[in-house]
């Protein structure tokens, strides 16, 4: 019978028939083990990364035991507002309205989502915004039967412990309490004794097929790395989704906007954008609207659930190694291809180093291809006139003769409405300007003199030096 397996799990026939018209009829590892120990109502932690469909495992039990008296039965934690949107939606949809579900997030009108809680018994939410709404008064989990942690490793690097605590106080200490993460640690472990009862202990194997999983690097030139990036874009074959991950807002924003002014379309998602627009990005990326390049940072790398990508491009390494693991997590899944590619410059080399003497993973360089430098626009997030480097701070890639500038542009790299000060080069004592005031004491250089920190020992022609400082060749 299609739905055998899961009404042996013990789920009702209400729930199965929800589950045959989403056409899910087989259910996952981490589904057959966690679904019949919340239905009895134990305790569980459980390791389970991303993807794995642990929102059903642990949603089964907050729809089959809660009956609605208009009061918060269930409370679901989550470490980002997508996430906390993504399960809502979730247990909405499993729930076929059974039960009152009410996601509350930051970065939105508190007031509208106090309307929104009136009489909901399911909330699913982040801990700082759960934490205001408790200290305010607009929220009571006094009648609280079931809480859910989900994504908790990602709680605690993110500095929610506290918060974390305070709200599971304010529960029932006769709750249900199921605790999900990607990685269980010495941390978690400890503090999942603390907020659990005689816990039942799940893991399930990753979720990725690291057999389908192709993994490589390349080396390039500090000023080479976004003009690599458009390179591989343009020539990577069977690329329906891509996710491209950087460091930080700043650099994502730059990544986005530069790809765009070349023609290439692509959208950024972290945590400097409101909800809202972040929502729209990811609706418009998991049903593939004309999207298919999202640049994001490691905001994107957790607890979403994103579908069907094909390739990851690492344009920033990860400062933490683990992080490299969840990246690349986002393709290969399910049996279906995936590939990572990693564009390394002399930035990148300690963390990659740190990559492959902490998690097991095999990465193989791949040399590097002719690539034609393309012209960029620097510092995009914040200011759009003014062309300069690589935001791999190499030399500056829109330099001309100076007969060819344009008569209104000021010195390579300032934006216009900046206030600049008159200065002598201390390198070629001719006069300049420079967007700082300059201190006694303290040289300057022009544009012309100027070369970044990291490109003194690292030229064109110096890439032997890159390998051996990391041991790879």
């Amino acid at each position: 019978m299609k739905m055998e397996k899961f009404r042996q799990l013990g789920l009702s026939e209400e729930v199965l028939k929800v589950l045959e018209s989403m056409n899910i009829d087989t259910p996952s590892e981490i589904q057959e083990k966690a679904i019949p120990l919340a239905l009895e109502g134990r305790d569980i932690i459980g390791a389970s990364k991303t993807g794995s469909g642990k929102t059903l495992a642990f949603a089964s039990a907050i729809i089959e035991k809660i009956k609605p008296d208009k009061t918060i039965q269930a409370i679901v934690l989550t470490p980002t507002r997508e996430l906390a949107e993504q399960v809502g939606d979730s247990i909405r949809q499993f729930s076929a309205g059974k039960v009152k579900v009410v996601s509350v997030y930051g970065g939105v009108d508190i007031y509208r989502q106090t309307q929104k809680m009136h009489n909901a018994d399911v909330i699913v939410g982040t801990p700082g915004r759960v934490l205001d709404l408790m200290n305010r008064g607009s929220m009571n989990l006094s009648n609280v039967k079931i809480t859910v942690l989900d994504e908790f490793d990602r709680m605690l690097d993110m500095g929610f412990v506290k918060d974390v605590g305070n709200i599971i106080n304010a529960c029932p200490v006769s709750r249900q309490t199921m605790l999900f993460s990607a990685t269980i640690s010495a941390d978690v472990e400890y503090l999942a004794a603390r907020y659990t009862n005689e816990p039942v202990e799940v893991s399930v194997e990753s979720y990725v097929d690291h057999s389908k999983l192709e993994q490589i690097y390349y080396d390039v030139p500090d000023g080479l790395k976004f003009s690599l990036l458009v390179h591989l874009l343009k020539s990577e074959k069977n690329a329906h989704l891509v996710m491209v991950f950087c460091s930080t807002r700043r650099n994502a924003d730059f990544v986005t906007t530069n790809l765009n002014n070349l023609g290439i379309a692509a959208k950024a998602i972290h945590g400097g954008l409101d909800q809202k627009k972040r929502i729209r990005v990811l609706n418009e990326f998991n049903e593939n609207k004309g999207l298919n390049i999202l640049v994001c940072t490691d905001v994107a790398a957790r607890g979403l659930d994103i579908k069907n990508v094909t390739h990851v491009y690492n344009f920033d390494m990860p400062s933490v190694a683990s992080d490299y693991i969840h990246r690349i997590g986002r393709t290969a899944r399910a049996g279906e291809e995936g590939k990572a590619i990693n564009i390394l410059a002399s930035r990148d080399y300690e963390h990659f180093s740190n990559i492959l003497n902490r998690e097991k993973v095999d990465i193989t360089e791949v040399e590097l291809p002719y690539v034609k430098k393309v012209e960029i626009i620097k510092d995009s997030g914040r200011r759009n006139n003014s062309r300069s480097r690589d935001s791999s701070r190499g030399r500056d890639s829109g330099r001309r003769d100076s007969g060819r500038r344009d008569s209104g542009r000021r010195d390579r790299g300032q934006s216009q409405d900046r206030e600049m000060f008159d200065a002598v080069c201390k390198k070629c004592g001719k006069p300049c300007k420079v967007p700082f005031k300059p201190r006694t004491g303290v040289g300057v250089s022009c544009s012309e003199c100027f070369v970044p920190k990291d490109s003194n020992s690292r030229g064109r022609n110096n890439s032997h030096s890159r390998g051996n400082s990391r041991g790879r060749r």
